[in-house]
Parts: structure tokens; C-alpha cells; sequence
């Protein structure tokens, strides 16, 4: 079973790459996260990597990770959450690639909410991986800052209810998440003051 693969980028897209190792051209599926951060094609790297068979007499597909921590959680993802194979499991991945440490603080803490709100996953899905996830959560290896959910930030509900509020406006949730965490990010921190869901959903407006 291949664990790791180390050698030079052939050529990637948005959802493969090529790492040739040791003369070999391994084909390895990944998500836009991890092409935006692979080197050009010359490059050396590393990919941790998953083996996954075909049920039905498939080949043996490769998906590829820059980090452990991306890895296991895939892993995780696949194992745990009901009706998930691998391409279901890397798509959300990709989601929870905005800030894992984020991510792994909202299932933690059953926070559907901010599930939906920040990392754009719809109601339904949130609600499947809080069912799958909640009790792993605590396991995960992830390090890093939080960037979205921490101290001085608004509150989880007044930047799940903007999104809610956008959502029935018309927009969708690929289009909002990236707003409201963009927001998240930009409001001061520790000045004493909470910003209310009107004047986030102003500032959402505003970008949309």
C-alpha cells in the first residue's frame, strides 16, 4: 500500500496531479486546495497519499494530500459520515479546507450553524456531519489559528442568521460563505462590541 509519495510535479489540474517517484508517473486525485498549493510542474513534493479500490472490480485510485492532518480527516470523513465514498469525502474536505481548525471546533461543538454559514455545507449535510463526526472531533490532530470561530468574533448566530437571512433573499450558499467569513475575518476583535446580524447583513450586501 503506497502511504507517501515524494518526487517531482509532471503536471496538475484542479482535481489531479502527476508526481513522478522513483521513474514512475503516479496519477493522484485531489481537490482545488491542494492544487493551489502544489509547486508547478518541476517541482518537488510530498503527498500523503489513500489507496481506494473499486467495490465493483475498479482500479486503484490514489488521492493525495499535502498534509497528515488532511489526510486522517478525509479519512475520517469516508469512514464516519453516513452515505460518503472517497469524491464525496474530498469535496468536503475542500469545504473545511477554509480553516480546519474552524471546522474542527464547529463539530466539536454540535455547531450546525456555523457549518453552513462559513463553510457553505447546506443544512441537511451539516446535520450528517455532526451525526458522523461529533464524537471524533476531539481525536483530530489539527493545528493552526482559528480564524472564523474565536473569542472577540461575533457570535456563531449572528453570522448563521445573516447567511440564513441571504439564503432566503435568494442567494446561494456558495455565494454567501465565502462573504461571511471574508466579514468574519475583517471585524475588530476585543473592542467590547458585538456587531448585530443588520449591520453584518449590510456588509454582506454590500459585496453580493
Amino acid at each position: 500500500m503506497i502511504a507517501t509519495l515524494r518526487g517531482a510535479v509532471v503536471e496538475k489540474d484542479l482535481d489531479r496531479a502527476v508526481i513522478e517517484a522513483a521513474g514512475v508517473g503516479y496519477e493522484v486525485v485531489i481537490n482545488a486546495s491542494t492544487s493551489a498549493r502544489l509547486p508547478e510542474a518541476g517541482g518537488q513534493t510530498q503527498l500523503h497519499v489513500s489507496e481506494t479500490v473499486g467495490l465493483y472490480g475498479g482500479g486503484t485510485t490514489l488521492y493525495g494530500f499535502l498534509t497528515r492532518e488532511e489526510k486522517e480527516l478525509f479519512l475520517c470523513l469516508k469512514e464516519h459520515v453516513p452515505s460518503t465514498g472517497a469524491k464525496k469525502a474530498l469535496e468536503y474536505l475542500e469545504k473545511a479546507s477554509r480553516s480546519l481548525p474552524d471546522f474542527r471546533r464547529a463539530v466539536y461543538e454540535g455547531d450546525s450553524r456555523v457549518l453552513s454559514a462559513v463553510f457553505g455545507f447546506t443544512r441537511k449535510t451539516a446535520e450528517k456531519l455532526l451525526a458522523g463526526l461529533k464524537d471524533k472531533a476531539s481525536g483530530w490532530k489539527i493545528g493552526g489559528p482559528e480564524r472564523v470561530v474565536r473569542e472577540g468574533r461575533p457570535p456563531a448566530g449572528a453570522l448563521a442568521r445573516a447567511a440564513e437571512a441571504l439564503a432566503a433573499l435568494g442567494f446561494k450558499p456558495s455565494e454567501c460563505a465565502p462573504v461571511i467569513e471574508a466579514i468574519s475575518r475583517e471585524l475588530p476583535v476585543g473592542d467590547g462590541r458585538e456587531p448585530s446580524v443588520e449591520e453584518i447583513l449590510r456588509m454582506a450586501l454590500k459585496r453580493l
